[in-house]
């Protein structure tokens, strides 16, 4: 699968349980930085997303649901760790973040001469209902909704 952008589609990692993706991003590491920490911003490109203060809550999808989610971890402005139970191969979503049964997302942003460099990598799928299956769906997820990242800043990068 390609992308519809001039990045590279996302790489699954069947060994490792990963999904990583790079992209290039015509914006500055500020307003990339804010575009995946803040949950108005998020909901713009991502999920419906709703933090309490304790970066608790939820990430919301036309047609899937309510995903729980939680931020793991903060090192401003380079990264930014996510925890969510999105098993796409079980029928249902939990109502509550499922420690033993979650994956972690990690944004890792990069200057890029006038742009930004934005990794992510999701990892965690040997704990998922159906491992290979998981990392197809979040394969095409994340081509998917970071070809939408890219739009928001204004087209193909």
């Amino acid at each position: 699968m390609t992308s519809t952008t001039r990045n590279e589609a996302s790489i699954a990692d069947d060994r490792a349980f990963t999904v990583t993706r790079s992209i290039s991003i015509a914006a500055p590491a500020e307003k990339v930085w804010r575009a995946i920490t803040e949950p108005e911003h998020l909901s713009l490109w991502f999920g419906r997303t709703v933090l309490d203060g304790a970066g608790v809550g939820t990430m919301t999808f036309d047609g899937h649901g309510a995903v729980p989610i939680r931020v793991e971890a903060i090192d401003a402005p380079r990264s930014v760790t996510y925890r969510w139970s999105n098993d796409n191969a079980l029928d249902r979503l939990p109502v509550e973040l499922d420690e033993e049964n979650s994956t972690v997302f990690r944004f890792t942003l990069a200057p890029e001469g006038e742009g930004t460099r934005l990794t992510v990598v999701e990892s965690g799928f040997e704990k998922t209902s159906d491992p290979l299956a998981n990392i197809e769906s979040h394969r095409r997820g994340w081509d998917a909704e970071l070809d939408k990242l890219i739009a928001l800043f204004g087209g193909v990068a």
